[in-house]
């Protein structure tokens, strides 16, 4: 039967945030609202979301990933890059063959069906585990992919989203193989430092490394700044800047795994001077307005108005996965309601991002003509 899982089935509203194979048969689609859905599909079946369950699964999944190498990046909650370059000759020496194996057993002992891509880089790994699904092997290899790939739309891309997408149409560019037939001078003019990687993309250059889990864990902080094009001296100038900024880094967190059990804020006034304070948190979290809440009562602490602000930055510290790390106890559990609908909120949020781009979306206190925001880790 077709089923979708959504915000809130109970009240009727929210968007769809997956769907299984029956429902993509009527047309339902990912990020679209309740009603859109139910108007293609009068019986679709609807399920709230589950993320303890999913965090399980999730874990699970990986774990039979670990048998086979250490190199195993998650990719949200449902996906993960593996690296068997060197530990394929344990197994047989045949990739295709080791997939179909991964699949067989995901679906004896957990009961889930996996999509693989079989390839030599990450995106195009990527691609192919969306090129077949529910339960199939893509293999791309240095023969064959120019073949698999620059027919797709360049929609199918990682990283291009809505935005992305409808500005390279506007240039004729509709498939993955005209993206790689631009100048990469031309794609940086029209889309600074994402036109070239997605350039590099389209042609099969991604040498990203596969992060094991020691190599993640070396990451300590996940931190986004932002130099404006004119100076803040107002509280809601300030405001805005943090918001956007402390959105992006509860984004990343989330897309990453990782909880943060503290926040730091750092700002540079006109005179290039720069001050910073920290704190911790008494709970891990990766959502937007705990983080938001925290960098604003810093900077209270920071900033005298009107005095020029030239640059803010909001980081994420403490870095832990697992929301458990630092929880403590409340006694009275009167956040537990708003912060599951918090949850449920930012990871709609998540969803039409990755649907439609970065920019479909944002809080409203937000503003992205203040300037570019820059990613630390």
């Amino acid at each position: 039967m077709p089923v979708a899982v959504c915000g809130d089935p109970a009240e009727r509203h929210g968007i769809i945030l997956a769907k299984n194979e029956p429902a993509k048969e009527y047309g339902v689609k990912t990020a679209e609202t309740i009603w859109q859905a139910k108007k293609k599909c009068p019986d679709l079946v609807l399920l709230p979301p589950h993320h303890d369950l999913y965090a399980e699964y999730s874990r699970k999944v990986n774990l039979i990933y670990s048998d086979y190498t250490d190199l195993v990046e998650p990719f949200g909650i449902d996906e993960s890059w593996l690296d068997v370059t060197h530990s394929l000759h344990l197994f047989g020496g045949n990739a295709e063959a080791l997939a179909d194996t991964l699949r067989s057993r995901v679906k004896r002992e957990l009961g889930l069906t996996i999509s693989v891509g079989v390839s030599f880089n990450k995106v195009f790994a990527k691609l192919g585990s969306d090129y077949k699904k529910p339960d199939a092997t893509t293999v791309i290899s240095p023969e064959n992919w120019r073949e698999i790939v620059w027919p797709l739309p360049v929609g199918a891309l990682l990283y291009v989203g809505r935005a992305a997408q409808e500005l390279l149409e506007k240039y004729g560019v509709r498939t993955i193989g005209e993206l790689a037939g631009c100048s990469e001078e031309m794609l940086e003019t029209l889309m600074g430092k994402l036109g070239v990687q997605l350039h590099r993309y389209a042609n099969g250059l991604d040498s990203a490394s596969v992060l094991g889990e020691q190599e993640r864990d070396s990451v300590k902080s996940v931190g986004n700044s932002m130099t404006f094009r004119k100076d803040l001296t107002t509280w809601d100038e300030v405001c805005t800047g943090i918001a956007l900024l402390s959105d992006s880094v509860a984004m990343r967190l989330r897309r990453q795994g990782f909880y943060c059990g503290g926040v730091q804020v750092g700002l540079k006034n006109n005179r290039f001077e720069h001050f910073s304070r920290q704190t911790v948190l008494p709970n891990p979290t990766h959502l937007m307005r705990e983080i938001n809440d925290t960098a604003l009562k810093l900077v209270r602490r920071l900033w005298k108005a009107p005095e020029p602000i030239r640059l803010l930055s909001v980081t994420a510290i403490h870095l832990t996965q697992s929301a458990q790390a630092y929880q403590q106890l409340d006694f009275f559990g009167a956040s537990d309601a708003q912060q599951e609908k918090q949850e449920k909120l930012e990871t709609a949020m998540d969803a039409l991002r990755r649907k439609y781009g970065s920019g479909v979306i944002a809080y409203g206190t937000q503003s992205r003509s203040l300037g570019n925001v820059r990613e630390r880790e």
